[in-house]
Parts: structure tokens; C-alpha cells; sequence
């Protein structure tokens, strides 16, 4: 009975029965009672409130409105079967958790109000509310594709090697790793699926494809496993041995017919070949060619990213002297690489433009030029038939006039 209620009840027994003073004893005496009873109530149906609550934890209430809003799994389970939302106040954050009946939420905000709505919003699927702070993601090997991971790896390599070697890594993912798995999350590519892929290569006879492409997939899975905990697929990926087919010098017939070749041409591609001939130079190297007093000079092109360039000075030989008149070296300078490489496969289909490099090394030799001359001139740093070491070719400085002596050893018939 409210206060409101009792006075009236008072007010109309004295104006009735003034006298009546054990009337008006018998009322007040069932007011009592009746107050005893809606405050028994009142605190039989108030939400209880555990132990934990004054150290600012509790449970979560929710107006109709809200809850109309919910999934109706959540109102069933929350209404009829009575099971609350727990929340707490720890280290300045209101944290609400609810792992039951098919549901994962956890929420957490410094106002309690906003941290209702984030729960509710996650409960429906909707985005937090607009006044809550946005959360990056976490990337998980679960959730990082292949494709994305391996750029970010490559944007690596665009930064630490030459532009050649980028650009061998780039055309390998394109061409090789982005069609095949570029869609799969970092977690789906598994060892037997890159076994099978490698086992493709190798039995279509390019093992030497099969070997660059485990090498690069293996450097992409060393960093993700840093990165995520992620056991790397590669760890036990096996290749049958393959022993690559080792190139070999021309014979002085096929030197000769390569010479006849040359003077037939007389264009870019046939002084480009008379300069790899004669001065052992790699096809990389023919763009940074310059002559100068009787010697040829280029850049080494083994040189790692960051390394001091490496110059070499190749003297003109008695054998380039018979052509020389034949070569152009602004155009073996400038020569379109695929063009070379494709008219010499005509002439020699057994042979590799490289071993042009080869036949020079070769020749040098059997003319009897000293070893470390050649090494000088071929820019191998070292050479398991040359007995010397590093530190001793670095402390020999051979003269102008020794260099050419040697040179004009290079000398015979063809």
C-alpha cells in the first residue's frame, strides 16, 4: 500500500467515525502489513546483485526496446531460461561477456552505455557504434591470402636487390604462384599441395624452374612463419637430384663458322656475338660496354644491391684484331637480347649463348695466359684451378705492359 493511499484511508475513518479509535488501530495495524508486503515484493523481483558488484561488476539489463532489437534465439534464452550477461569494471573499461547458447560476444568501452550498445550491435551483426573507437583487424595466417602476402614480399625485394633480379621475382609470381595459389589463405597452402605443384615442373622436365620457384616460396614462408606462428610448408619439400647440364667452349670449326656467320650479318646481333666471343663478357654486361685505349671495359653484373661496382678492363687480343673491323660496339651496346639469343640457337641449337664466355676463358688458358690474368678479365672471383687467394690478388697489381704481353698470347688458327 503506497503513503498516498494510507492517508486517504485515514482521513475517511475520522471523518465517519471520529470515536472510533479501535477501528482506526485495526486499519493502521493491515497497512502495516500490507506495506510489509509490497517491500517483500519489491525486493523478491529486484535484480540481484552478487558479491562482485561493489567492486563494480554485475549484470547487464536490458529495456524492452532493446531487447526487441535481438535475435529471438537470444530473447528466448535471455527471458524464459534467465540467463544474464555478466559484466565487470576492470583496469578503467566496462567488459561485458556472454559464451553460451551458440553466441561469442565480448565488448568493452570506459562508458558503460556505449559498451550496452556495442553488445548489442555485435549480437545483431551490425557495426559498433559510430562513437566507438575502429579496431584494426588482426591478420591471421586464416586471414592474409597468399597473393597479398607475397606482394608485401616482394615490395621487400624491390628495395634490397637489382632491378634484374626483381623484375626474374616478379615474372615468376605472375606467371607461376599468383595463378596457383594466390586465392588460398596462408594456412591452406599445405606441403603435399606445393609437393604436387613442384612434382608438375619436374616432370615436365624443368627441374631448373622447379628448384628457383621451392627457393622463393621458401623465403616467402620464412617470413610468415615469423610473422604468424604459421609452421612453413616448405620444411619438408624434396627434389629429385638433378645435376644441371654443363655448358661447353665452341670448337675452333664451330668459332670459325660462327666468324662466317658474323661477316655474312654484319649487323647488331653479329658484333654483340663478337664481342661475347672475344672478351668472355656475359649478355648482361653488353649495356654497360665502353672501349677506350685498346681495352674494353664493362660492369660486372654479378655484383650484389649496395656492393661498389666492379669494373673490368679487357685488352683487345691478336684474335679480335682479325674482326675488329666487323663489330660496332655502339650496337652490340644497345642489341636486343631475345634477338641475340634467338639467332644464335639457329646456328648452334646445341649450344647457349653463354658459352661464348666459355670459349673466351678456354682459349685464354690454352694459349697460356697466366690464370689470375684470366680472372681478371672474366671477373670470377675465384677459381678452383688458379692456386691463390683472395688476399693475394688483392696485394697484385699487374702493369699496363704486363696485361697487354699476356694478351697477345691469345693467338692461333682457326
Amino acid at each position: 500500500m503506497q503513503a498516498q493511499q494510507l492517508t486517504e484511508l485515514l482521513q475517511l475513518i475520522q471523518t465517519n467515525a471520529p470515536e472510533n479509535n479501535g477501528l482506526t488501530a485495526a486499519v493502521l495495524q493491515l497497512a502495516v502489513r500490507s506495506a510489509a508486503l509490497d517491500t517483500i515484493e519489491e525486493l523478491r523481483t529486484r535484480p540481484s546483485r552478487s558479491k562482485e558488484a561493489d567492486d563494480g561488476s554485475g549484470t547487464l539489463s536490458f529495456t524492452k526496446k532493446e531487447l526487441n532489437t535481438m535475435p529471438k534465439s537470444f530473447q528466448k534464452a535471455f527471458i524464459a531460461n534467465n540467463k544474464l550477461v555478466r559484466y565487470r569494471y576492470y583496469n578503467g573499461l566496462f567488459q561485458a561477456r556472454y559464451r553460451r547458447d551458440g553466441f561469442n560476444i565480448e565488448v568493452a568501452s570506459k562508458d558503460f552505455e556505449t559498451m550496452k550498445k556495442k553488445f548489442i550491435a555485435k549480437l545483431t551483426g551490425e557495426a559498433e557504434p559510430h562513437d566507438a573507437p575502429l579496431k584494426e583487424k588482426r591478420r591471421t595466417a586464416k586471414t592474409v591470402l597468399f597473393a597479398d602476402y607475397a606482394k608485401d614480399w616482394l615490395s621487400v625485394k624491390e628495395q634490397t636487390t637489382k632491378p634484374s633480379t626483381y623484375k626474374e621475382y616478379l615474372r615468376m609470381f605472375e606467371v607461376n604462384l599468383r595463378p596457383t595459389f594466390g586465392h588460398l589463405h596462408l594456412s591452406e597452402v599445405t606441403r603435399p599441395l606445393v609437393q604436387q605443384y613442384l612434382f608438375t615442373f619436374v616432370e615436365a622436365g624443368k627441374h631448373r624452374t622447379a628448384e628457383k620457384l621451392k627457393l622463393m616460396l621458401s623465403c616467402i614462408f620464412d617470413m610468415a612463419a615469423e610473422d604468424f606462428e604459421l609452421p612453413s610448408p616448405m620444411k619438408k619439400i624434396v627434389l629429385p637430384y638433378h645435376e644441371s647440364k654443363k655448358g661447353s667452349a665452341l670448337t675452333k670449326a664451330e668459332e670459325k663458322q660462327l666468324v662466317e656467320y658474323c661477316q655474312k650479318r654484319h649487323d647488331d646481333v653479329a658484333s654483340a656475338l663478337l664481342v661475347l666471343l672475344y672478351f668472355g663478357l656475359r649478355q648482361s654486361e653488353l649495356a654497360s660496354l665502353n672501349v677506350a685505349d685498346g681495352f674494353l671495359e664493362c660492369e660486372t653484373s654479378k655484383e650484389r644491391m649496395g656492393r661498389n661496382v666492379t669494373l673490368r678492363s679487357i685488352p683487345f687480343t691478336p684474335m679480335f684484331r682479325k674482326v675488329q673491323a666487323l663489330v660496332d660496339f655502339d650496337a652490340a651496346k644497345n642489341v636486343n637480347l631475345c634477338k641475340l639469343r634467338s639467332a644464335f640457337k639457329r646456328l648452334f641449337p646445341n649450344h647457349h649463348p653463354h658459352e661464348l664466355r666459355y670459349t673466351y676463358i678456354t682459349r685464354c688458358k690454352e694459349a697460356g695466359v697466366s690464370g689470375e690474368v684470366v680472372m681478371l678479365w672474366d671477373g670470377h672471383s675465384t677459381d678452383r684451378d688458379v692456386k691463390t687467394s683472395a688476399v693475394d690478388r688483392g696485394y697484385t697489381d699487374y702493369s699496363k705492359e704486363f696485361i697487354l704481353s699476356e694478351a697477345e698470347k691469345v693467338n692461333y688458327e682457326l
